[in-house]
């Protein structure tokens, strides 16, 4: 059987040494009753053969006999499903429509690596999960540009992704709140109307996503919002950190009054019909203005009031009520109230978290629910890999185990947006490849499919440098809750980390570390030692991408950045190889590749405030 990559690995498939070789010209024949609601799928193989194997196609419709025929039928009798014939001839049948365009997508991989050769054999195919989604955070300081955002979104339709969000606070831009958007680069309506379209041609669901509760502090910046904080000054954090005014507070009727205006301009602008609220981490809930109510009522009660009044709203508009689970099930004793007709999103990024009771919990209440790892990305710069790869296949075992109806892969931008994007491909091809066929893709070589269908790296060297310099976090020994050592000491001091959330949730092994500083010393030292061989290939890279040495540079700057969060470490620690003075000179350079990598791809808006952060390391070289 000839070994193929793939992305992801198809649950069943069986293929042969021998070959089929496509002629110089071919006929794609779609014999559907609808062959219109096929020809996206069809251009798209048509643009494949001629990149990939210099083969000529035409597109018909009707019951021809075609070198390679697009159908619909009762081919696996799942949803989405489809199976690919290749033999003397190639036949695509699928379940649906959405179901042929994955066949394509199969197909189109064996032209990307096999050319005009196509191995024969047999496929059938279908997903474990009806919704695979991304959620994209567009609110942490990064909007992405449109052509980012769709090329992406190409990419992830490509892995068989069918469900996209972009998180948002206060980066649409709202017709009458241009205060809160103004400075940071937002989301049109327009857009937003061009990107849904883009994505429906690629049978992805843009789901409308607006935080309605929580996560309201940028908007609180403004005098014409604070009125509706629940508090008006600053909060304590469960973590242990201070926040600004955070959630809006359901004591006031101005609150409802803003979500259903937000709600009423939003949405027209998206085909969903799946609306996520957001609702999460209301942490200053019974801490101002709602502190009676909560005190009579308790505040589980009187957060799911105000969950039901947004939860009619969506009823108005005609969407299904998504939102995060993290409030609720902290009250066991109300989740049964939620609305049968919602979607609660269980959420957490370690490895070990809670998903086999969470998802129990609302499993046993009737509730549907997504699982929601994470890509691990954020608050690391270059990533957490095994962190990563553990948290996505417990969320998606668990999952399957409780009967989850999806998966939402989350890719957050805490603390500035550091990371680069390509650093979250892992985690993006991890959660699309287990969310399609778990088992099937439980061993799947991530460094090889990366090369082949993230980087397109003919060199064979971005993907394990990818995966490796991902795992540079766990080399200093210390652990870090949701980030790493190597980022946090860019953002703080060794001693304020020690009073930090991260350290709060920290094993004994780690503190005991932090107690030893020549230990310590000697970690970072070989850390920094990793991170030079992990990219000593990287110019041997040959990505045919054509945003290749964008790449090239970003991951150069984020091993620069955690390079210098072990030396910054080092400084503190009193090590004498570091000098401070060229430790300031060459952060100084860091930034500078920074805002130029930032501007490559994403809006300006929100890159002052990000690279603002620069300043906290910069302090300790004054």
């Amino acid at each position: 059987m000839t070994e193929i990559t793939l992305l992801p690995i198809p649950r069943k498939m069986k293929m042969t040494d021998q070959r089929t070789t496509l002629p110089d010209n071919i006929d794609i024949a779609l014999n559907v009753a609808n062959p219109a609601g096929l020809l996206f799928t069809a251009k798209r193989l048509q643009n494949a053969l001629r990149t990939y194997a210099g083969v000529n196609a035409d597109i018909r419709g009707g019951n021809f006999d075609e070198e390679i025929v697009l159908s619909i039928a009762d081919a696996t009798g799942h949803a989405q499903g489809y199976t690919l014939t290749v033999d003397d001839k190639i036949r695509i049948t699928g379940d649906d429509e959405a179901g042929v365009f994955y066949g394509v997508c199969t197909l189109i991989q064996l032209l990307e690596t096999y050319g005009a050769e196509i191995p024969a054999g047999e496929i059938s195919d279908y997903p474990d999960f009806p919704n695979r989604g991304v959620m994209l955070d567009i609110s942490r300081d990064k909007v992405y540009k449109t052509e980012t955002l769709v090329e992406l979104i190409d990419m992830l339709a490509s892995w068989k992704i069918n469900q996209v969000q972009l998180y948002t606070e206060h980066t649409f831009a709202y017709r009458n709140h241009r205060v809160v958007w103004e400075k940071a680069s937002p989301m049109t309506a327009e857009e937003i109307l061009e990107i849904d379209a883009f994505c429906k041609e690629r049978f992805i669901e843009l789901v409308p996503n607006q935080n309605s509760f929580g996560h309201m502090h940028r908007w609180f910046e403004h005098k014409p919002y604070i009125s509706l904080a629940e508090s008006e000054t600053d909060m304590v954090s469960p973590w242990g950190s201070v926040l600004p005014p955070f959630s809006l507070s359901p004591a006031v009727p101005g609150s409802l009054a803003l979500v259903r205006e937000l709600f009423a301009e939003l949405l027209p602008n998206f085909t969903s019909t799946q609306f996520n609220v957001g609702c999460d981490e209301t942490f200053d809930l019974g801490q101002g203005r709602t502190k009676a109510w909560t005190d009579v009522k308790g505040k589980g009660r009187v957060y799911l009031d105000f969950l039901l009044n947004i939860y009619a709203l969506c009823n108005e508009h005609g969407k299904t009520m998504q939102f995060w689970g993290d409030i609720i099930n902290q009250y066991p004793e109300l989740v049964p109230e939620v609305p049968k007709d919602t979607i609660a999103l269980e959420w957490g990024y370690e490895a070990n978290h809670d998903f086999p009771g969470k998802s129990k919990l609302f499993a046993e209440s009737g509730i549907p629910f997504y699982v929601c790892p994470g890509t691990s990305s954020w608050n690391t710069i270059a990533g957490r890999t095994d962190n990563a790869v553990g948290n996505i296949k417990n969320a998606i075992a668990n999952g399957l185990k409780y009967g989850a109806i999806g998966v939402l892969n989350t890719d957050w931008g805490d603390r500035g947006h550091w990371q680069p994007l390509p650093v979250s491909y892992l985690g993006f091809a991890h959660g699309a490849a287990l969310s399609w066929a778990a088992e099937a893709n439980d061993a799947i070589d991530l460094p090889a499919v990366l090369d082949a269908y993230a980087f397109r790296d003919k060199g064979g060297v971005m993907g394990k440098l990818a995966y490796d310099l991902g795992n540079a976090y766990d080399k200093p020994g210390i652990t870090v809750h949701n980030g790493s050592l190597l980022f946090w000491m860019l953002q703080t001091s060794m001693e304020d980390y020690k009073d930090s959330y991260a350290y709060k949730y920290a094993d004994e092994a780690t503190k005991a570390l932090l107690d030893n500083p020549g230990k310590l010393a000697e970690k970072l030292h070989a850390t920094i030692t990793y991170i030079d061989s992990v990219m000593s290939p990287l110019e041997e890279a040959n990505m045919t991408r054509t945003d290749g040495e964008l790449i090239q540079r970003e991951f150069m700057t984020a091993s620069r950045m955690i390079r210098h969060g072990a030396n910054h470490a080092l400084l503190q620690l009193g090590d004498s190889s570091v000098d401070k003075e060229s430790l300031a000179a060459t952060w100084n350079d860091i930034e500078a590749d920074y805002r130029k990598n930032w501007l490559a791809r994403n809006r300006p808006g929100g890159l002052d405030d990000s690279a603002g952060r620069f300043d906290v390391a910069r302090k300790l070289y004054e």
